[in-house]
């Protein structure tokens, strides 16, 4: 486990384990922790032996989103400029999460509101304990989605759940988002972090090369048309055919044994 405080990182079977570390706060997001869950993710993408990632929060919640404390318009001073806040640690991190080539799920083990719900959304596979909720707060606060929510929302949910979710702020429980299509799965709260894990470090033993082009694949699909989507397929599918992994597969399945993929 590292030294961080607002964040901690163990790596385990492959699998690089983010705990956001700010229980007493909802684990609300400050400046520390935005640096460090950015710099767990950016050793992700750059260190061989992290084959997947497993992003979760610290007691009660998962996130509540940004820290308010800092921003108190009674203290007066001019305006924060919240646009400098989501240019700087936000959307970096979005595309980060989106753009990294492996597996990353989310074990959602309480309540994810604002932004700690659209990072959590921003995952591969989501996971909720059966208690989590998960809450576009921003209408609360005279604000618009951000981290990606207005996207995520729209793309996953259509348009009129995405508007009614995000100017009501109503709670979504984990059930809903996943009958929804929100989220991947609810589960009982007592067999969330068992269950994420075992995913987890299941994707990290699969052919991650070509879980990385799956990933690619169906993000680009949203915006693509069927044509432009065949062409990437055809140019993804070359890259995983000349993957160790693939070769691999394809030994392992003529030998009728299990495969012991690489991640090359």
């Amino acid at each position: 486990m590292s030294d961080t405080q607002s964040v901690e990182t163990t790596l385990e079977h492959g699998v690089l384990r983010l705990v956001l570390n700010r229980p007493d706060k909802l684990n609300a997001f400050n400046e520390a922790m935005h640096e460090e869950l950015r710099a767990g993710v950016d050793r992700a993408a750059s260190d061989p032996a992290v084959r997947a990632v497993l992003l979760t929060g610290a007691g009660r919640a998962f996130s509540a989103g940004q820290d308010l404390g800092a921003r108190d318009p009674r203290a007066g001073g001019p305006p924060p400029d919240l646009g400098e806040t989501l240019g700087r640690y936000y959307n970096p991190l979005i595309r980060a999460i989106r753009g990294l080539d492996k597996p990353v799920v989310a074990a959602v083990n309480g309540v994810a509101a604002g932004a700690g719900a659209n990072v959590a959304l921003a995952c591969d596979i989501v996971l909720a304990a059966e208690s989590a909720r998960f809450i576009q707060a921003f209408s609360r606060l005279g604000l618009v989605p951000d981290a990606g929510g207005s996207w995520t929302l729209t793309h996953l949910l259509g348009e009129a759940r995405a508007k009614a979710l995000a100017m009501t702020a109503e709670p979504l429980g984990a059930a809903q988002a996943a009958e929804w299509g929100l989220i991947w799965r609810a589960v009982p709260d007592d067999a969330l972090m068992a269950e994420a894990t075992a995913l987890a470090e299941r994707l990290a033993a699969g052919p991650t090369v070509g879980l990385g082009l799956t990933k690619a694949a169906i993000q680009a699909a949203s915006d693509n048309d069927l044509d432009t989507q065949l062409e990437l397929e055809r140019e993804l599918q070359r890259r995983a055919g000349h993957s160790a992994d693939y070769a691999e597969g394809v030994a392992a399945f003529l030998e009728k044994r299990p495969a012991a993929f690489t991640g090359k």
